[in-house]
């Protein structure tokens, strides 16, 4: 009985090492995420945004919440971009959405395309309308061609009394290893 419990212990003891050890590695290759409630918020108009935010869902957790416009955009893309979205840029109008309260969350990642050179208005009216006091926005940008431009800095701006980490820019819904640079940049947060 001795040996049996002689060697059963040390198994065990090593067990234990190894789950405490897998644990910890797993806790680490979220970005540290783990004991933070986290909201994944997003727009996307033509669905690129969507599959980046579903993404990053998968990697950190949390809850995940699509911002949508009250009144939708068309699906024409020149009605949206050209016309609307345009307009909507040019005088500052923040569109009614449907909204959630962010107060239980600790760390908000937002994503948005890159319309006129900043975020989508619907995104705007989210930052305005929430109190981000005291919050980590972890932006993520996907873009036509344009590049992320100041979109965190513009998110810094509007809402106040957050953390504005570094921003994920992406090509539309990014290249076949868009899983691996998701993973790298939430390692980097």
């Amino acid at each position: 009985m001795k040996k049996i419990l002689m060697i059963i212990l040390p198994v065990i003891l090593i067990a234990g090492i190894a789950v405490y050890q897998i644990a910890n590695a797993t806790t680490q290759t979220i970005g540290g995420l783990m004991d933070k409630k986290v909201l994944v918020a997003y727009f996307s108009w033509s669905g690129n945004t969507k599959s980046i935010a579903q993404k990053i869902h998968s990697q950190t957790g949390g809850d995940i919440f699509e911002i949508k416009p009250v009144k939708p955009y068309p699906s024409d893309y020149n009605e949206t971009a050209y016309g609307i979205a345009k307009e909507q840029k040019e005088k500052g109008i923040h569109p009614e959405i449907n909204n959630t309260d962010v107060s239980s969350y600790d760390v908000i990642f937002v994503g948005t395309p890159a319309w006129w050179y900043t975020m989508a208005p619907p995104v705007m009216t989210f930052l305005a309308e929430n109190n981000f006091e005291g919050k980590v926005i972890v932006p993520f940008v996907t873009h036509g061609g344009g590049g992320g431009y100041t979109i965190d800095k513009d998110m810094a701006d509007l809402a106040k009394g957050a953390k504005v980490l570094k921003p994920f820019v992406v090509y539309g819904r990014g290249s076949a290893g868009v899983d691996n640079d998701i993973k790298d940049w939430i390692n980097r947060l």
